[in-house]
């Protein structure tokens, strides 16, 4: 399971004294903690599914914190987060290239029937569902109404 390697993972980097591997997955490790008890008290199950999309959702929001330090002139800030990072990126399993997210959301399209941009949020859902952790939804998105539009 997901959870156990990053648990592992955890352990290796404290034995080998790496301080932003040690922080990042402990980071990681306290979200998933997070998730789960909201998870619980909305009646909800947390499983490999919803990890993976709290692993991207962290990966997002340390991209968008690298643009921000990159415009402030902090680099050091910026390349911190960048390890973060690269350090969450491998407990995700290997991403969807271009060609072959195009090719996972024509299927879905013609699976749902999907003909206008209305039906957007039915083939966004079927995606998230059959490829959770695979593929980069924001890019998807655009791909989606690429091919909704015709």
């Amino acid at each position: 399971m997901l959870r156990d390697r990053i648990n592992e993972g955890m352990k290796e980097a404290m034995k080998s004294g790496d301080k932003l591997r040690v922080s990042t997955l402990r980071l990681v490790n306290a979200a998933i903690k997070n998730a789960e008890i909201e998870a619980r008290t909305a009646s909800k199950k947390f499983g490999e599914d919803e990890l993976l999309g709290l692993l991207q959702k962290m990966i997002k929001q340390r991209q968008e914190s690298v643009e921000l330090y990159d415009k402030g002139g902090r680099k050091e800030l910026a390349d911190q987060e960048r390890g973060e990072i690269k350090i969450i990126q491998e407990f995700l399993p290997q991403q969807m290239s271009e060609e072959e997210a195009k090719a996972a959301i024509a299927e879905v399209i013609k699976q749902e029937g999907a003909s206008s941009i209305k039906d957007m949020g039915k083939v966004m859902n079927a995606l998230r569902t059959a490829y959770a952790g695979r593929m980069d939804f924001g890019k998807a998105s655009a791909l989606v109404k690429q091919q909704l539009a015709g």
